[in-house]
């Protein structure tokens, strides 16, 4: 029997010491910012292959960054989608929009309105852009941070508020925590709260699509920590063996909650060079540019669309606020990064495109946030007759026993029965 190996480690012996390597960001609280070293790649400059393309012709781009705006707010290079004015001016509504929500709804957590809630400021373009890129009726198995896809799809804004009140308007039934919304009528998919689960379902509902023979395909969005998750990994996989009609978005904003990308392997390569490994085509995108963001969903939903099979897409963004309504950044990061980050901001970025054309003015976008503002604040009014947190408006107590079975079994019918009998004994008033 071969011996084993002999030594401890230690110092004067013959062979040097293990180390295990932990990743650290590279500012923490109090640290001056400087983002030199990430590579901003010229606008324009990448390559973009026909739609139908070898997976690997896609390589380089995994590791590049896509970009359409430059520096002069002009659209550059053969990624941009020479979207019309108007169109342009949709999109820029829909993500002040999206922004004004999310003010407003941060407001009423911390008034007590609701428990929780999350923001998705400075990642507009990442929902909105492939929302409006995508047809309307492709599945889409979201994250908890599109609420920019719900909002360009008409979900009304009363019933994304009430299911965040949890109240007795809220479709859910308040079985859903905050922001975890709900809609087959516009091909959204309820969210989880489990990370990555999503992935594996919107691949195997495009396989689904594929095996009827539908024209559909699906589209779906975790965090870049997420990727981390042997859910994503298993849907890598099956979207690559089977070829299925499927958008893979990992929106890398640098920060799964308190931990930033490098626990999920930022520091090693990029997340889009992931799909290199699984042999589908991948793009990384800078997801601060509306137009480079739609561009890249537009080729990616027309190559699924002619089964050329899944893509990738890693949009290089930043959460400029907290993970949610739980978080304080100002613990774990510099407070210099959010103005420091080199790709600006979205929302900014194409208004500035859209006066650089001629197309719009400083006028005319103060007086659509204001009307954004005022939208969502009618909308709240409105959500808000039907209750808040902790007021007592909710669903009947007797729902919580329904929308399992077709028919309540008896133990059920006896206990939702036996509920409600003590219920009236402890409130008479109810």
């Amino acid at each position: 029997m071969v011996n084993g190996p002999t030594g401890n480690g230690q110092v004067g012996h013959n062979r040097p010491s293990l180390r295990l390597h932990v990743p650290e960001p590279k500012f923490r609280p109090g640290d001056d910012v400087d983002f030199s070293h990430l590579a901003v790649t010229e606008p324009g400059a990448q390559p973009r292959p026909d739609e139908s393309c070898e997976a690997k012709e896609t390589n380089p781009l995994a590791t590049d960054l896509v970009r359409v705006l430059g520096d002069d707010n002009q659209a550059h290079g053969p990624w941009d989608p020479r979207l019309g004015p108007d169109t342009l001016r949709a999109m820029l509504e829909q993500m002040a929009l999206t922004r004004a929500f999310d003010e407003r709804m941060y407001r009423g957590q911390r008034q007590g309105k609701t428990s929780f809630y999350m923001k998705c400021t400075g990642e507009e373009a990442t929902s909105v852009a492939p929302a409006m890129a995508l047809a309307s009726d492709d599945m889409v198995f979201p994250s908890y941070r599109q609420q920019g896809i719900l909002i360009t799809r008409g979900y009304p804004l009363v019933e994304m508020i009430n299911q965040i009140y949890s109240n007795r308007g809220d479709k859910l039934k308040g079985r859903q925590l905050p922001i975890m919304y709900s809609s087959r009528a516009h091909s959204f998919f309820t969210i989880s709260g489990n990370l990555a689960t999503q992935t594996p379902q919107a691949v195997g509902w495009a396989m689904a699509s594929a095996i009827r023979g539908d024209s559909r395909i699906a589209a779906t969005w975790l965090g870049e920590g997420s990727t981390a998750e042997g859910d994503f990994h298993s849907a890598c996989i099956f979207a690559a063996v089977y070829n299925a009609p499927v958008i893979l978005n990992v929106v890398n904003n640098q920060w799964a909650i308190s931990s930033f990308s490098g626990f999920a392997g930022g520091e090693r390569t990029t997340f889009a060079a992931r799909a290199v490994g699984y042999g589908i085509a991948g793009l990384r995108v800078d997801g601060n540019d509306p137009l480079a963001v739609y561009a890249a969903s537009q080729w990616a939903a027309n190559r699924a669309r002619a089964n050329g099979g899944p893509t990738l897409i890693e949009h290089f963004t930043y959460r400029a606020e907290g993970h949610s309504t739980s978080d304080d950044p100002s613990a774990y990061r510099s407070a210099q990064e959010r103005n420091e980050w080199p790709l600006g901001d979205p929302i900014m970025r194409l208004k500035d495109h859209l006066i650089a054309i001629g197309e719009w003015d400083e006028d005319r976008q103060t007086a659509l946030d204001l009307e954004c503002a005022e939208k969502v604040k009618a909308a709240t009014k409105e959500a808000e007759k039907n209750g808040i947190l902790g007021h007592g408006l909710h669903h009947p107590f007797h729902t919580m026993f329904e929308d399992v079975y077709q028919d309540l079994p008896w133990h059920l019918e006896e206990q939702a029965a036996q509920a409600i009998r003590e219920r009236k004994i402890k409130w008479p008033q109810a």
